[in-house]
């Protein structure tokens, strides 16, 4: 079936040289074109313009399956990217939220056996079946908010077995949902408890037992390391990218969240497609970054949501970096996949122009999944990964009429979702 959009009020973030980034000064730019049309055929973006340029008669439009939406007064966009989350987890941990407001830090809960190592134990004890269902709900949910593309990590296993039952739950979610998924291998998310004071073993584990298998199977498109104080050294961080690479498997880094960990210098020197989280981020770490193939990826859902600072996006866009935005989609420290509300806090807490938080959550945020030659702008070629607005007065509306849900209308690969 073909999809006829007319009426568009605004159709956004169009390109008709597709790029598969956009950095520094470029991310204030926002090419749109109002009063258009988006046509849509076979799945892929076939077609856009300006509305007096439309003629219905064409071949290209004169099919009787061709189904016509009527868009006056609202917005289309690319559908958001979410590039960090990890959104497969048995449970919540709301107990811990109260922790965190009587004024326990992350690293106080986690080292009483709770954050991260308390999902690992509940992992295990959850079916791959019970995992799936609760997976496909979140899935559904970030649909609904405009997200057309999402990675998730593994990481709540921390031994061979759960970790392999979290990949390949991702892998069913691929077959099941209509979102694009890139599945993202975390085994070292955090250190059990039993390898504490030796964790240089467990990395051992990590390498040595769950990354062949995993590789074996196909289960991970990129490999993650959580590279910061109280967890992974750069050693360690290191060395399961090396391993990593053995498998062509590249790299996705959480760095800096809680210190100047040198994360962000080794998932440059590994060529890591991203770094993400990067509070702590100062004129070493912009300088390893410039001229590299490395996406700093931020969260702010996490910073805010655990009373962090927050990463330096002024100083690293005027510096010439480009910067994507994820949700970090998880139980512990940022509950929530609407992207919609990270573009809101893109420009409340980061200061960040409504254009510039737009670029960050679509086309550079594909770069970060490594799929910004499919989807992230509205391009003749691309998937038809779009939504439709409810009615909007101009898409700065978008960040800043924030706490409600904005989109009326989600197409994924071509096909009416909502």
């Amino acid at each position: 079936m073909a999809i006829l959009i007319e009426n568009i009020k605004e159709l956004v973030q169009i390109e008709k040289s597709p790029k598969l980034l956009v950095r520094g000064k470029e991310m204030a730019k926002l090419n749109t074109i109002k009063n258009a049309y988006l046509f849509i055929e076979d799945g892929l973006i076939a077609d856009f313009g300006t509305m007096v340029d439309l003629n219905k008669g064409e071949a290209l439009f004169a099919t009787e399956d061709t189904h016509v939406i009527d868009a006056s007064g609202s917005m289309v966009f690319p559908s958001f990217v979410d590039s960090h989350t990890h959104l497969v987890y048995p449970a919540s941990r709301e107990i811990e939220y109260i922790d965190k407001i009587k004024g326990l830090s992350y690293e106080e809960i986690a080292k009483r056996g709770g954050g991260i190592l308390n999902s690992a134990r509940l992992m295990q004890q959850a079916s791959e079946d019970e995992l799936v269902e609760s997976a496909l709900t979140r899935l559904n949910e970030i649909i609904q908010y405009g997200t057309g593309a999402v990675e998730i990590k593994s990481g709540y296993g921390l031994n061979v077995e759960s970790e392999l039952k979290m990949l390949r739950v991702i892998k069913r979610l691929k077959q099941l949902s209509p979102l694009i998924i890139k599945s993202t291998f975390l085994g070292a998310h955090s250190i059990p408890l039993e390898f504490r004071g030796n964790q240089s073993k467990y990395v051992d584990i990590v390498i040595n037992e769950m990354l062949p298998q995993i590789a074996q199977e196909n289960l991970a498109d990129y490999i993650d390391v959580f590279c910061d104080t109280g967890f992974f050294t750069v050693d360690d961080t290191e060395r399961i990218l090396e391993a990593g690479q053995k498998y062509n498997i590249r790299g996705k880094i959480h760095a800096n969240e809680l210190d100047y960990s040198g994360g962000i210098q080794a998932g440059v020197k590994y060529n890591a497609l991203s770094v993400d989280h990067l509070e702590f981020t100062g004129d070493d770490e912009i300088n390893a970054l410039l001229n590299s193939h490395t996406m700093p990826t931020v969260l702010p859902g996490a910073a805010f949501f655990l009373g962090m600072k927050y990463a330096p996006v002024r100083k690293m866009m005027d510096a010439g970096l480009p910067v994507a935005l994820a949700s970090d989609f998880n139980p512990g420290s940022s509950p929530s996949g609407n992207m919609q509300l990270i573009v809101s806090m893109a420009s409340i807490l980061y200061k960040m122009l409504p254009q510039e938080a737009i670029n960050a959550t679509t086309i550079n945020t594909a770069y970060a999944m490594g799929i910004s030659n499919q989807v992230g702008s509205i391009a003749i070629g691309k998937k038809a990964n779009i939504f439709i607005t409810t009615p909007m007065p101009t898409y700065e509306f978008l960040p800043y009429y924030f706490g409600t849900n904005k989109v009326k209308t989600v197409i994924l690969n071509g096909e009416i979702i909502k």
